[in-house]
């Protein structure tokens, strides 16, 4: 369950028109905050993205699953996801408590520094030139209008 206050500074970005990674880019610093303070741990850092990411769209933030090189599993998982934003209903106590219970006999170094770095550089090279040049051209222009703001 992500905390009011990382889905009111999700909402806050969603209103300054910053993008759907952005946004779910809260969910995610703050399930690695919870690792840290040793709320509960992960099987490795993609896994901590994961559930950050799959929050994010049970908060209703619109972030698609990757094209190319994502599972079916996952592609089914967000659409999941994305349809558990759309309703409101009782959520299962029984469920929450053995993934919490589970997620608690994870290790806690998968949020550590190092192995956040480890995962940065690996998804980084994953991208092709254009994509990073793409990148650092969108955070120019966003980086210029902001100043002018």
């Amino acid at each position: 369950m992500p905390d009011q206050s990382t889905v009111k500074k999700a909402r806050r970005d969603a209103r300054q028109g910053k993008s759907a990674s952005t946004q779910a880019g809260e969910f995610v610093h703050d399930e690695i905050r919870k690792i840290r303070r040793g709320e509960h741990g992960a099987r490795n850092t993609k896994q901590a993205i994961a559930i950050g990411l799959s929050e994010a769209r049970r908060a209703g933030v619109k972030v698609p699953a990757k094209k190319g090189r994502t599972s079916g599993a996952t592609r089914r998982k967000a659409r999941q996801d994305s349809a558990a934003s759309k309703r409101r209903g009782p959520v299962s106590r029984k469920r929450s408590r053995a993934t919490l219970q589970a997620l608690r006999r994870e290790p806690r170094s998968s949020a550590s520094k190092r192995a956040l770095s480890r995962q940065a550089r690996q998804a980084a090279r994953r991208r092709s030139p254009g994509d990073r040049s793409r990148a650092a051209r969108k955070a120019a222009l966003t980086r210029r209008h902001r100043m002018a703001a």
